[in-house]
């Protein structure tokens, strides 16, 4: 899945240089003239003048930049520790001495109130190479500012270029670069030029925004405008290495249709265009205006029909309404929701049902400790931070809409959106306009979902057929959880012989009996029978898939190969699936199996001596034989769970690296080579009460 930029990031970042210069002064405005700030109400009146030259060969930058700030507060400036600062004034004092933390350096500004103060900045500095060989983890994902020919890009978080701690700013921003090359940041492209000495653009972005991204690349650029709500004219372009420039017409058709879709659902597009940017290693962003998706990532055919649409939906939540990170991210479940799992819907019933099973499933997954609760949650940095902030989110509002009524919803979504639209909005903020649109107090489901870890553990206590009322068939069913206490919809499935009928209950209390009618003889009582509730799952509900072990910070590994290039495709292996060096649990050869999640991997014969020695299910049929690895979960009789990874050869595990941590939420996957040729999960089970 991909995911927005975040810039939450920065705020840490003036926290605990606020903390460390609590003592020290390093300058201080002296500025004479004042100034009205006519912005909108947040932080509008910090503006960003910046021009950066780029030599993506050399892996050269340098950069001017000119902060006009109309607040008479306590500043903190700060940028990346690997670049030089030449010059740098506040008005007409010089910079004092940085304070270093990290890969950042910073200076206290003290408050001052004549306004407008002007900080200007002059820096340079050398990239890191942008290795095309390597995946997003090794280059991007370490944040640094890397470049090279094929391409360049310069994260907010990474300090690239001087910013204001703590503050949303509007900016213009011009990029120089090589002739060949074309450049891009979020914003509107004012002008550009191009002559044989280079290239040569400027951008604005006149709301507040929380951070800026560049990238930079031997661009094919393809350009259609659009007519948005309203009539107002937007820009669609593709900056697309040649060797994918034929696909620009499909994703501008689909940008269209996206953008058609939540105009029509939400409001109006609040920018001027959007742009979709390739990026020379692996990796998926999104930030306004734009999404910087890998070459290889474009290139796979369902990309314009699922993680494209939820990289446009971001530019309305998360980059049009900025989450308040301080009492938890939003905005990543609730884009889950009206894209990803919207388009589901859009599919069928069962998809959209498939998709919620698989949330539930993988919260089952969790151990105890890992389910945060959601106030918690700013950004995934792992599985169980996914599982929490995107998928429990998700199904969030998936219960809100079932509550209040797609109509209900819909309009409180459109008028969030109207009053907080670049503003930094908060879980609370969502909450009065649903309770705004619905009449309702909504403040107990809020409460319940957000500050709770974890999720109600439901079961039928008891079900009996009752005496029949006038004209119909009773039965009485006991609904039972655990504490804490949540109030709850519990829909019931009721099947007679003639069909079933759903009934929901409301659930207040640890144990509630109810009294329901239906038309015809009652046969059997299914709770939740179509997973609309969060909640965990019983044992029987959900078998052991392999996210159970990768994300269980208890899991050990075991490892059959003892030397050689096995070992080593092993180890690496190992530590792409669980995301950290793996905890080795005992010699392969030990009788003795720890009470604990186990990984074991090793190549086909091994795995399969090994099974045999501890007496543990053989390899199931339905990879027999078949392709030349294969991975699948095994229950031990203690309720333990095992997830085996078996490969024919070195080769073939080594080509396991990069596919198979993508597929936890299976209990099985087959492999020829690194593509998957059959995948699946165990049968389930549904809480089924018969009735005598």
């Amino acid at each position: 899945m991909l995911h927005a930029r975040l810039t939450y990031m920065k705020g840490v970042v003036g926290f605990l240089f606020s903390m460390l210069m609590a003592t020290t002064v390093f300058a201080t405005s002296s500025a004479t003239s004042s100034a009205t700030s006519g912005a909108t109400p947040v932080s509008a009146e910090v503006h960003y003048d910046i021009t950066v030259r780029l030599d993506p060969v050399a892996r050269k930058i340098e950069g001017r930049s000119v902060i006009t700030a109309n607040t008479p507060e306590e500043l903190t400036l700060v940028i990346g520790r690997r670049f030089e600062v030449m010059r740098g004034r506040v008005d007409a004092e010089p910079f004092g001495p940085a304070a270093t933390m990290g890969r950042m350096r910073g200076w206290r500004i003290l408050g001052d109130k004549k306004l407008p103060r002007r900080i200007e900045i002059h820096w340079r500095g050398e990239l890191a190479a942008l290795d095309t060989a390597l995946d997003h983890h090794q280059t991007l994902g370490r944040n640094d500012p890397a470049s090279g020919e094929a391409g360049t890009f310069l994260p907010d978080s990474s300090g690239w270029y001087p910013f204001l701690a703590d503050k949303l700013a509007s900016y213009n921003l011009t990029i120089e670069l090589p002739a060949g090359q074309r450049g891009i940041v979020p914003g509107r492209l004012v002008e550009e030029t191009e002559t044989a000495e280079g290239y040569r653009a400027r951008f604005e972005f006149p709301a507040p925004t929380g951070g800026i991204d560049l990238m930079a690349g031997p661009y094919v650029v393809d350009t259609r405008t659009v007519r948005g709500a309203g009539g107002k004219p937007i820009q669609l372009r593709t900056y697309f290495h040649s060797s994918i420039a034929d696909l620009a017409p499909a994703y501008l058709d689909s940008v269209k249709g996206y953008l058609g879709l939540y105009e029509s659902w939400i409001g109006e597009y609040p920018f001027s265009e959007f742009s979709v940017v390739s990026s020379p290693t692996p990796t998926g962003f999104g930030m306004p205006t734009l999404t910087y998706l890998g070459v290889e990532v474009l290139r796979l055919p369902f990309i314009r029909g699922t993680s494209l649409g939820h990289e446009v939906l971001h530019n309305w939540w998360g980059n049009g309404v900025y989450p308040d990170y301080a009492q938890g991210n939003w905005s990543e479940g609730l884009t889950t929701f009206m894209a990803d799992y919207a388009y589901k819907e859009r599919e069928s019933a069962d998809a959209a049902r498939d998709m919620r099973r698989g949330w539930l499933r993988d919260f089952a997954a969790l151990a105890p400790g890992q389910d945060k609760p959601l106030t918690t949650f700013t950004s995934r940095l792992h599985g169980a931070t996914q599982i929490v902030g995107y998928n429990k989110a998700a199904m969030l509002f998936l219960m809100l809409r079932d509550m209040l009524g797609q109509d209900t919803f819909d309009r409180a979504l459109q008028t969030f959106w109207r009053e907080q639209r670049f503003r930094i909005a908060s879980w609370a903020d969502l909450r009065q306009a649903f309770e705004k649109a619905s009449g309702q107090n909504l403040g107990p489901f809020f409460d319940q979902w957000l500050t709770r870890p974890g999720a109600p553990v439901l079961r039928i206590a008891d079900a009996a057929l009752a005496k029949p009322g006038s004209g119909s068939h009773r039965v009485t069913v006991t609904l039972e959880q655990a504490e804490p206490v949540y109030r709850l919809r519990v829909p019931v499935g009721i099947r007679t012989a003639e069909s079933e009928e759903v009934h929901v209950l409301d659930l207040e209390s640890a144990r509630q009996a109810f009294t329901v009618d239906v038309r015809s003889r009652p046969m059997e009582i299914i709770l939740d029978p179509d997973l609309r509730i969060f909640r965990r799952l019983m044992p029987d509900e959900a078998p052991p898939i392999l996210r159970q072990v990768m994300v269980d910070h208890r899991a050990e590994t075991i490892l059959l190969p003892e030397n050689g290039e096995a070992r080593s495709a092993a180890e690496t292996l190992a530590a792409k699936m669980q995301n950290r060096a793996p905890k080795m649990a005992m010699r392969a050869d030990d009788d003795n199996l720890p009470a604990v999640p186990l990984l074991v991997i090793g190549l086909a014969d091994q795995v399969d001596a090994w099974l045999a020695k501890h007496r543990l299910p053989a390899r199931p049929d339905v990879m027999k034989g078949k392709g030349s690895a294969q991975a699948w979960t095994v229950s031990r009789p203690d309720g333990v769970t095992l997830a085996m990874v078996s490969a024919a050869d070195v080769p073939s595990l080594a080509a396991l690296a990069r596919p198979l941590p993508h597929y936890g939420r299976q209990s099985y996957v087959v492999f020829d080579g690194a593509k998957v040729i059959n995948r699946g999960a165990w049968p389930t089970r549904s809480q089924v009460v018969k009735l005598d």
